[in-house]
């Protein structure tokens, strides 16, 4: 089999519902990685709660963050191949009027380093891996850098939408809103034009990989542009409906059943 760029979303695909890789996953990754196929982790998350799964599978691949807004290989420090895409940080203030709906429960800009926040909500347990009081406070004294995205969490999903509708209606082509987190709702807002395939796309091309042998796994509608870009495109059974429409295949098991581990066993032959 010619080797494969194997691209991962984590949140409600490689993670179980209590946010971990199974040993089984863990194993069949290393597997794969043994055989000579590159696997990379594409994920909404920010670097600084995703750098311990790239850890634990000891991965030395790029990495994407911020559903594509950077794109950088942690494992390299004269990796000249990323990007970073960024919004202005007087955008990023204006976002604070969003507070004014009572279900909008957290504002958080974030850079490559930083979090700024609004709100004293926890989305998840390791949101904060330092702690919510460590976090800075998203006001023009403090926010002096232009973050790299700005996620708003609402109550429930219910709300989303709307709440989506009027960001993109008052920012008018100059943002890009992802949705993200599996049971945790947040809307991410990164600079227009930023998707995960973005990042895909680039760490195909490093690798000189074409798009035929690109494998991607998702859930939510941040990854629809990803599983469109790849030559098969995977969703978990617990993905959206629309994701599926699109997908070359669909898991037979959920993400908290080991579905990711079980369809690469399979696809691979292990």
């Amino acid at each position: 089999m010619q080797k494969k760029l194997i691209a991962l979303d984590l949140d409600g695909t490689t993670l179980n519902n209590q946010s971990q890789i199974t040993k089984e996953t863990q194993y069949i990754i290393e597997k794969l990685k043994k055989e000579g196929h590159i696997v990379s982790i594409i994920t909404g998350r920010p670097y600084r709660n995703s750098h311990y799964y790239y850890k634990q599978l000891t991965l030395d691949t790029p990495i994407v963050n911020f559903n594509g807004a950077w794109m950088h290989n942690p494992s390299q420090k004269s990796f000249n191949h990323g990007y970073h895409k960024t919004l202005s940080k007087d955008l990023a203030l204006s976002m604070l009027s969003l507070k004014d709906n009572p279900d909008v429960q957290l504002i958080a800009a974030e850079s490559q380093t930083s979090i700024y926040i609004e709100g004293e909500y926890i989305p998840y347990p390791d949101f904060f891996p330092e702690g919510i009081q460590m976090s800075k406070q998203l006001r023009p004294d403090i926010l002096q850098e232009d973050p790299t995205s700005i996620g708003v969490f609402t109550t429930t999903s219910n709300y989303q939408k709307k709440i989506e509708q009027s960001i993109i209606e008052k920012y008018k082509g100059s943002v890009e809103v992802r949705m993200w987190g599996g049971t945790t709702p947040c809307l991410e807002v990164v600079a227009a034009g930023v998707q995960k395939a973005m990042g895909l796309e680039r760490i195909a091309d490093y690798y000189n990989v074409s798009r035929e042998n690109i494998l991607a796994f998702g859930d939510q509608e941040n990854d629809y542009e990803m599983i469109e870009y790849a030559g098969h495109g995977v969703v978990m059974s617990n993905g959206t409906k629309r994701l599926k429409s699109i997908s070359n295949d669909i898991t037979q098991r959920t993400n908290d059943e080991n579905g990711l581990a079980d369809y690469l066993k399979d696809y691979f032959k292990l």
